[in-house]
Parts: C-alpha cells; structure tokens; sequence
C-alpha cells in the first residue's frame, strides 16, 4: 500500500462575519473525534486498574521487593494521563459550513484557538484520495489549494462526510426556481 499524503494549502483567516438573513444554509455539520470509553467508564477502568496494581503491588512488597510498589503506582499515574490526553483530545471541532455562496470551515483546537477557512462553493470540488484504503483523505479543492476535512475521523466516516458535502454542495449549486417566472424575451402573458 502506498502511502497517500496530500497537504493543506488553503490559507486561513480570521473569523468570517455572520451570515446574512438572504443567505440560509444548504448543509451544517459538526465533526468530533470518536471517543469510546465515557466518564463513567474510564473511572471504573481506574478504579480497577489502581485495585490491580495496589493488590499486586503489596504482594510483591510482602516478598520483600518493596520497590515495586512505587512502579505500581507510576503505571496507573501513566495511564491516567494517557486518557486525561486523550480526552483533552476529543475537545477538537470541525465545523463545515455551505451556503449557495461559499463553505465555511472553522476549527477548534482543544487550546481553544480557531480557525477558520472559506472557500467559494461555485469553484470548490470534494476529492477523496485513497478510497477503501486506511489512509483515506477527504479534501476540498479550489483554485489549486486543498483543505483537508474531517481528519479526525474513521476511513469509513471520511469517505462519507465527503459524500455529504458533495452532495451538499451539488444542492447548493442549483439554480433557485422561481414560479410564475417569465422567460426571456417574452411579452405579457394574455
């Protein structure tokens, strides 16, 4: 399997102004890591896993290897910080944005810093680099510059997130459809 990389070249920018009552949204989405264990869950895990340690730990000190003990109690501090990370982590937020005009894509890092990308939905065509592969990229494409959308996902989720923007914006591009219109160069109706 070779390995795909295509790189960000989308610059950005400060927050885009509000959007206007004329210009609604044809697509929102929001884009979180997946986390599997939650709250609840990671203190039974540390409840268990400190148990497992302490236990182990005073047999171990009972047979005259106190030492040990302390590299008990370092395994379940190393855990415990792996999962606060992980957890810091799953703070990150993609929002994807398309209105008939332009697509919005801002993110959040869990520092709390955003940015924020706007691209024109006329120009903009969504490529997937990779499909079925483990390395699958989503990206929006525009005037030679690419943004990578929804990096934090699953292959699969990928895949489907730009299915969803494709469509979105294929939506987006459709004429509006005006009844009772009249067509060009006609006269009054009778």
């Amino acid at each position: 399997m070779d390995q795909r990389r295509i790189y960000e070249t989308w610059p950005a920018e400060a927050a885009p102004p509000p959007l206007g009552a004329d210009e609604p949204l044809v697509f929102n989405a929001e884009v979180r890591p997946n986390r599997s264990l939650p709250n609840t869950g990671f203190y039974v895990l540390m409840g268990a896993i400190a148990l497992v340690s302490f236990t182990a730990g005073i047999a171990f000190m009972m047979a005259g290897a106190w030492p040990v003990l302390g590299f008990f109690g370092l395994d379940v501090l190393l855990v415990w910080l792996a999962f606060r990370i992980s957890y810091r982590d799953g703070r990150r937020l993609e929002t994807i944005e398309i209105t008939r005009r332009e697509i919005r894509v801002g993110r959040r890092y869990p520092t709390g810093h955003q940015t924020w990308f706007r691209l024109p939905s006329a120009w903009t065509r969504v490529n997937v680099a990779g499909a079925g592969e483990p390395d699958v990229q989503a990206h929006l494409t525009a005037m030679g510059k690419t943004l990578i959308i929804g990096a934090m996902l699953s292959p699969k989720e990928r895949e489907g997130l730009a299915a969803a923007v494709r469509d979105a914006l294929e939506a987006a591009r459709r004429p509006d459809i005006v009844p009772d219109a009249q067509e060009t160069g006609g006269g009054a109706p009778a």
